[in-house]
C-alpha cells in the first residue's frame, strides 16, 4: 500500500512540474507574439501603411534595394545604382502614405 502511494505521489509531482513548464513556455511565447504584433502595429502606424505581413515584407525588400543602391554607388556602378535607387524609391513610395 505504501509503495502505491509513493508512486502516485511521484506521478502527481512529475505531472505538476511538466504542467508548470508547459504553461510557463506558453506564456513566454504568447508574450513574444504580443510584442511582435505591437511592434508591427507601431511601425506600420508611424509609416502610414497596412500592418500586414506582405506590407512588412515589401518594406524590407525596399530597404534592401535602397541599401544595394548605396553599395552600387560606392562600387562605382552608377547606372545600376540609379536603377536600384529608382526601384527602391518607387516601392517605398507605394507603401508609405
Amino acid at each position: 500500500m505504501r509503495v502505491e502511494s509513493f508512486f502516485e505521489w511521484l506521478g502527481e509531482t512529475l505531472g505538476a512540474i511538466i504542467r508548470f513548464i508547459v504553461e510557463a513556455l506558453g506564456g513566454f511565447f504568447a508574450l513574444l507574439g504580443r510584442a511582435g504584433a505591437n511592434f508591427m502595429d507601431g511601425l506600420s502606424r508611424s509609416l502610414g501603411m497596412d500592418p500586414s505581413w506582405l506590407g512588412i515584407a515589401a518594406l524590407i525588400l525596399g530597404l534592401l534595394l535602397l541599401f544595394s543602391a548605396i553599395r552600387a554607388f560606392l562600387r562605382g556602378a552608377l547606372i545600376w545604382g540609379l536603377i536600384l535607387l529608382l526601384v527602391a524609391l518607387w516601392l517605398l513610395s507605394l507603401l508609405i502614405a
